[in-house]
């Protein structure tokens, strides 16, 4: 039977200060499930209903399961509706990224939204971006709507919290590497040459990359308006950015 101690243990991951202290997190839902059941992730433990258990039984020889019913479930995580599967999950080392000489990697400066994250891991995946530079001021990639928001890409990216400014400045020292920035009033992203690899940076929601990150852009774009939009959602401004990235090397 599934004890009270560990249903308060459950719950507390949707914390971070207890995400953080255990070094765990929870992955809600069928989707987000099943993909981490294809990766590399390490599942400590699975709680699932019984037709999400028969529907995958295959997949869950290796690791410990507890089959539930939808309301434990619900009442375990965060999901208003959830009739298929919770998983407590071990945590990756924040270990430091680096881009390689023929890849990119995005950089964000203090993305507060975990929706607008999850999105942007979503679109990463999509175009083939493996890893995530995030100030340590962004939202927690372990928060649960950031794993909700992904749809299963937190499976295959990897990300690494530090402080801007003095990741790029250990990055510079060594490497002549390209820091493209996104910003108002600078080259058009649609005519922009990109390089064959470097570090894409996206910024805050209503203030843009800060000024101690902006000292170290080399080069610095823009998307352009053609209507009467104030703004771009973050995520939005990934995708067109990366997209124009992909068909740029296409060519």
């Amino acid at each position: 039977m599934f004890s009270k101690q560990q249903q308060k243990y459950v719950q507390s991951l949707q914390i971070k200060k207890y995400r953080q202290e255990h070094q765990r997190f929870l992955v809600e839902g069928a989707k987000s499930v099943q993909e981490l059941l294809k990766s590399e992730l390490e599942t400590e433990l699975l709680l699932c209903t019984p037709k999400f258990f028969l529907e995958n039984e295959i997949s869950l020889k290796k690791i410990s399961v507890e089959q539930i019913s939808q309301t434990e479930l619900e009442k375990l995580g965060t999901l208003q509706s959830n009739d298929s599967a919770l998983a407590v999950v071990k945590m990756h080392e924040n270990t430091p990224l680096i881009a390689d000489t023929d890849e990119f990697a995005l950089v964000l400066d203090d993305i507060r939204d975990p929706g607008n994250l999850g999105t942007i891991l979503r679109i990463a995946d999509w175009y083939g971006i493996k890893k995530v530079i995030c100030s340590e001021t962004s939202v927690d990639f372990y928060n649960p709507k950031v794993v909700s928001a992904s749809m299963g890409s937190f499976t295959r990216i990897r990300v690494y919290y530090s402080e801007i400014s003095e990741y790029f400045e250990k990055i510079v020292q060594n490497n002549k590497i390209e820091i493209i920035g996104t910003f108002l009033n600078s080259e058009n992203v649609h005519r922009f040459d990109f390089p064959r690899s470097g570090y894409i940076v996206l910024g805050n929601e209503s203030n843009g990359i800060g000024a101690d990150v902006e000292k170290l852009i080399t080069k610095k774009i823009t998307i352009p308006r053609f209507g009467e939009a104030e703004s771009l959602n973050v995520g939005i401004a990934t995708a067109v950015v990366l997209d124009n990235l992909r068909r740029r090397e296409s060519k």
